[in-house]
């Protein structure tokens, strides 16, 4: 069983007890969150894609620590000129635990019945309006009054005749 969730406007493929590293999420060490914006399921083989989340479904984790990244380092140069300049950055993580992946079955029946239903009625009316509607004559052209013929272009001379 695995999902891929929305989490910190990044996405991630999580499955039970994996541990991931995020963008620094608010909340407590060893304090529980939960993500609401799952765009796959899959629950043995059974994958459930959202449009453009799957409703009722929803991923628990729990926060294990608050960490720095490696620090990446930003070096500019302009070549003869003497200029340089370097800058340093760490970016905030949050180690979680994903705890719990549910679905909701109750949501996800009564969503694929509508959707069934949603698809067939608009078939059956496009039907019905194609069978209403009917072509029109096409309007008579107008003629074109008679115009003298054009004078033909005169030929090129050459020496070698």
């Amino acid at each position: 069983m695995y999902a891929i969730v929305d989490i910190a406007g990044q996405q991630f493929k999580v499955e039970k007890d994996q541990e991931i590293f995020v963008h620094r999420l608010e909340g407590e060490e060893g304090s529980e969150v939960k993500f609401s914006d799952v765009m796959l399921l899959d629950v043995d083989g059974k994958v459930s894609v959202g449009t453009p989340f799957v409703k009722g479904a929803s991923i628990s984790a729990k926060i294990l620590s608050h960490e720095k990244g490696d620090k990446v380092t930003v070096f500019h140069k302009k070549r003869r000129k003497g200029y340089q300049k370097a800058n340093g950055h760490r970016q905030y993580f949050s180690k979680i635990q994903i705890e719990l992946i549910a679905e909701n079955e109750a949501a996800a029946k009564k969503e694929t019945a509508k959707a069934a239903v949603k698809t067939e009625v608009p078939k059956a009316e496009a039907v019905v309006e194609k069978a209403e509607t009917v072509k029109k004559a096409a309007a008579p052209k107008a003629k074109k009054e008679a115009t003298a013929p054009k004078a033909k272009a005169a030929t090129k001379k050459t020496d070698k005749e």
